[in-house]
């Protein structure tokens, strides 16, 4: 038995303006329900609630106003839960409705807590929707888009696989709407500049996540260990068929090395609240020899943060290279930066570590 999460676009569950699309909706939850019966569990990641409360306010254009988009995600929610509901009830499959915001997940506590509950519900056989929770969220508290949110709840709970459903076939080799001689990329084992580049569109006046955003989210799941696909949500069934081995769309390749769960947290689920600048020493203690960050190797802070909160690390030249948790707050830092660590206790009066960051709370990746 296997743990997938399933993420649907916005332009997948919706009729622009006209509210949800139901009759995709009962499609997409029959393919669900049959992946539920061959004995995986899922966990849906799904867009639409702005979308759905549109219609419910008469909006003809997604609203650009905070107040506006709060009021429709709250308008739509229970529309978007009724819909799934009513669609999974035809297949005797229960759902739950779980809001998450990057604040409920940065924080260690309550990001193990969601994990808690979203594999408690699966044990009950209960079919967890995922979405942001727009109606409180502010920008400092937002995922960006709901293909983060997929990837982080994939990491969240150690998932086998993330299939992400859009309106596309997959990934190109250029821009279809363009080029006609561009093709479906089936695998891709590892996520260049190139690809990005290549991916580097705006979303739809529906949703917010282009393509360039599924990429991202790609990303930070293969680095859990997760495979990826990216596939065309209008296909009926293509969720079952996905797991029963069959190609469709495009294929991220998991690395073999994963990240653990505490480091995956770290690198995407924690907002940075500062930078540290460090020395060539540093920069390469942490790239090359897996080091701990002392305070000799900083050269100053950008910011300000509490201890236990989560920082990048960049070079003096301004290239971010980690990110960690640090021991000091940047009021402490400014005091030891540069310092050896035997004078921590004499210039602060006391001494909590010797590491600014621990080489267990240090990421060194590429950070979307």
């Amino acid at each position: 038995m296997s743990t997938i999460v399933v993420k649907i676009g916005s332009n997948i569950l919706t009729e622009s303006a006209r509210g949800l699309n139901q009759k995709r909706i009962n499609s997409i939850a029959a393919d669900i329900a049959e992946v539920c019966d061959a004995g995986h569990d899922v966990v849906i990641v799904s867009s639409g609630a702005i979308a759905a409360g549109m219609e419910k306010m008469g909006l003809t254009e997604k609203p650009r106003e905070v107040r506006l988009k709060q009021a429709a995600a709250a308008a739509g929610q229970s529309s978007l839960m009724r819909a799934f509901e009513k669609a999974f009830q035809r297949h005797d499959k229960k759902v739950a409705q779980v809001l998450l915001t990057r604040g409920v997940v940065s924080f260690r506590p309550t990001y193990l807590n969601s994990r808690n509950t979203l594999n408690t519900l699966l044990e009950y056989k209960l079919i967890p929707i995922v979405n942001e929770n727009d109606t409180v969220a502010t920008d400092e508290l937002k995922f960006g888009d709901n293909d983060q949110l997929a990837a982080i709840v994939a990491g969240l709970i150690d998932a086998n696989r993330l299939i992400i459903l859009s309106d596309v076939e997959g990934v190109y080799t250029a821009d279809p709407k363009k080029d006609r001689a561009a093709k479906i990329i089936p695998r891709v084992t590892e996520i260049s500049s190139g690809l990005k580049s290549i991916c580097g569109g705006v979303g739809s006046s529906v949703g917010l996540g282009g393509m360039y955003s599924k990429i991202l989210a790609a990303e930070k799941a293969t680095s859990f260990g997760i495979p990826v696909n990216i596939v065309s949500g209008a296909k009926k069934g293509i969720v079952s068929s996905i797991m029963k081995g069959v190609q469709h769309g495009t294929e991220f390749i998991a690395k073999k090395k994963s990240m653990n769960s505490r480091k995956g947290w770290i690198a995407y689920a924690v907002k940075p609240g500062g930078t540290l600048i460090l020395d060539q020493g540093a920069v390469n203690a942490v790239l090359k020899g897996g080091k701990s960050l002392l305070p000799s190797g900083v050269l100053s802070i950008e910011g300000s943060f509490g201890r236990d909160e989560a920082v990048f690390c960049a070079d003096n030249a301004g290239n971010r290279i980690a990110k960690g948790i640090v021991n000091y707050s940047s009021e402490e830092l400014e005091k030891i930066k540069g310092s050896k660590t035997a004078d921590i206790e004499k210039i602060l009066g006391s001494k909590r570590q010797d590491e600014v960051i621990h080489r267990d709370d240090l990421v060194v990746m590429q950070i979307g």
